[in-house]
């Protein structure tokens, strides 16, 4: 059985711009000091306030909603009644800014009590994305460096290895290509998206464009999403390479050959 890559159920914010997230038939956007929220079935909308700036990223886990907030607060909401579906359940406190991790460090928070139970500080430069990779917690930061997280006999995180290179890593992804193959998508600062094989850190490929954030979808696609606003859906070759399905914005596109 391949180890299984996966988001978090955890926070990392964006430098800019807002967040969007969907639960079943209801759809947030972050905003400055408003989550919106739709329900595409019924058409309601309402605003869940939001009054500590702009809302620069989300996620959905227990059957809460979490906004990450510019002043640094994790807002929590849980379902309510039927006229009003999410309820504020707690505010969540501890990193000095959310713009990423400015502070360098990650916050496990424990989902039942919604308190910080742990504080990993290995990172020397924002911690920019965080992504789960079987038992592993994968982070990559500003400082040109991903590390791979294991959890202790104690009940603690610690890195059991970190990749380092010459530029800075923006944000994380994870998929299985044609061969079932787990692969580690980077978005880079040098304007690239490097696929690394998992375990072994082992360059598949690179796209080269400014992409700032990289998601998986369904049916094999993943989809980039660059500094121009250009979206672009990616899906892979039965040779194990990769072709863009939808537009090709990009300057080059590289066919990936199987790594020896």
């Amino acid at each position: 059985m391949k180890p299984h890559i996966s988001k978090p159920r955890g926070l990392v914010w964006t430098k800019k711009g807002t967040a969007t997230r969907g639960l079943g038939p209801w759809v947030f956007v972050g905003a400055p000091n408003v989550v919106k929220v739709w329900n595409i079935q019924t058409n309601v909308e309402f605003n869940l306030d939001a009054a500590t700036g702009q809302v620069h990223a989300m996620v959905v886990g227990n059957e809460m909603l979490f906004a990450g907030t510019q002043d640094g607060a994790i807002l929590v909401w849980k379902g309510g009644s039927e006229t009003n579906p999410f309820r504020p359940a707690a505010t969540l406190k501890g990193h000095t800014r959310a713009v990423g991790s400015v502070d360098h460090t990650i916050r496990v928070w424990e989902l039942e009590t919604l308190q910080c139970v742990i504080t990993p500080n290995e990172h020397s430069d924002v911690v920019m994305s965080l992504i789960c990779w079987d038992l592993y917690l994968i982070s990559c930061s500003l400082d040109c460096a991903i590390k791979v997280w294991a959890a202790t006999k104690e009940g603690n995180l610690q890195v059991i290895y970190t990749h380092s290179a010459e530029h800075g890593f923006l944000d994380l992804s994870g998929m299985t290509d044609s061969e079932v193959e787990p692969i580690l998508l980077c978005s880079c600062s040098d304007n690239s998206v490097r696929l690394y094989k998992l375990p072994s850190f082992t360059e598949r490929g690179r796209l080269f464009a400014n992409v700032r954030t990289v998601e998986v979808g369904p049916g094999g696609l993943f989809f980039t999403g660059d500094a121009a606003g250009l979206l672009s859906a990616w899906k892979w070759t039965n040779d194990a390479g990769f072709k863009v399905s939808l537009h090709e914005p990009l300057l080059w596109w590289a066919s990936c050959k199987k790594a020896h």
